[in-house]
């Protein structure tokens, strides 16, 4: 068991390591190449910006995942093996990773991007990962691969464009990832499975993720130090969650036994992404607006027009996110996912109804 703990530690630090090594040199090549994001109406930031720090993300996961799993597999070879199902999830991640990349040097439309996250989301239920069961969320329960395996490449596309939208400040969708790859990585070490091979790949990308938080977070722009996470970060982050969200909620009785939970895990540590995404869209639709125009409706841009800086619209954002994941753990056991659920979206309720009165507050003018 310590051994094991020691192969988590040795990849999370390989892992920010490599990530600290590597940023440094993409600030540099994004100044000498003039690749930046630049403000606008939409933006929050007032200055351009490196905008390719995501590029740090894959070298990062790969050098502190390879580096133990090899030595892992040296010293016990039978404990650790990847499936068919693994290989492909690690070419789309790749894959998704390029097209991030091209499209922060270049820009790509719209569609291309979907189609993109489609043909890796679609090669998962093709080595037959997919969910399976709703696990009684709306009354359903077992669900046959004819519904399931569109629903599986519909949630991953969804997932991957939540974290990508989600990216709207210094920080945000960077820590609702680590909370949710932190969420995976416990509750696949309380049941005993992908202890290995994932739990090793996870802690990888968790040291990359705060080396990069130290850049985007800290860093600052007159000094050459800060950096923006850009599409080939998180359409990455949000393709990993994705495949860790089914790989988690599939039942699979060679793996694990039934769990009730098992769908409310990803829903309860990707919640606000999530909601975020839906409150939106159905924001747009109701009141015309193009469902995939940019805007500035997104709950960190709510915040902060209600008058908090950056800063305390992440901290507002991950206690919310922390107090769901609270809030779910405890009544887990006493209330089912459609109750537990609609807890979450009176949280997320809440928080809007706030950042709505204080930002109609605000615009009130003094008598």
């Amino acid at each position: 068991m310590l051994v094991f703990y020691l192969y988590l530690i040795g990849a999370l630090l390989l892992g920010a390591v490599c990530g600290m090594i590597f940023t440094p040199m993409i600030l540099s090549y994004c100044k000498h190449h003039k690749l930046y994001d630049i403000p606008n109406e939409r933006k929050m930031h007032t200055t351009a910006t490196p905008r390719m720090g995501g590029l740090s993300f894959f070298p990062s996961m790969l050098f502190g995942f390879g580096t133990c799993l090899t030595i892992l597999l040296f010293k016990q070879p039978s404990t650790t093996s990847l499936d068919i199902a693994s290989v492909c999830y690690l070419a789309g991640l790749g894959f998704i990773y390029i097209v991030g990349i091209v499209d922060d040097f270049i820009g790509l439309n719209a569609p291309i991007k979907f189609v993109a996250q489609t043909i890796v989301a679609t090669l998962l239920p093709l080595t037959g990962l997919y969910l399976n069961n709703l696990y009684g969320l709306l009354g359903i329960y077992e669900i046959p691969p004819l519904v399931g395996i569109p629903l599986t490449v519909f949630a991953i596309v969804f997932i991957t464009n939540a974290i990508n939208l989600i990216d709207g400040i210094d920080g945000l969708a960077a820590c609702l990832s680590l909370l949710a790859l932190g969420g995976f990585l416990v509750y696949f070490r309380q049941y005993n499975v992908y202890v290995n091979t994932y739990s090793i790949m996870v802690a990888a990308i968790i040291g990359g993720l705060l080396a990069f938080l130290y850049f985007n977070v800290f860093g600052k722009t007159e000094k050459n130090t800060k950096i923006f996470m850009g599409d080939g970060g998180s359409l990455f982050l949000g393709y990993m969650l994705g495949f860790l969200s089914i790989k988690s909620a599939m039942h699979n009785d060679f793996i694990w036994p039934y769990r009730q939970e098992a769908l409310l895990v990803p829903l309860t540590l990707l919640f606000i992404p999530i909601a975020d995404v839906i409150r939106v869209t159905l924001y747009r639709f109701f009141h015309h607006a193009p469902l995939f125009k940019a805007d500035k409706n997104h709950i960190h841009h709510k915040l902060m027009q209600a008058g908090l800086t950056q800063h305390q619209t992440l901290a507002v954002i991950l206690a919310t996110a922390v107090l769901i994941v609270v809030v779910n753990l405890c009544l887990n056991a006493n209330l089912n996912i459609n109750l537990i659920v609609l807890i979450d979206i009176l949280l997320y309720t809440l928080l809007n109804v706030a950042a709505n009165f204080y930002k109609n507050k605000k615009k009130t003018p003094k008598q």
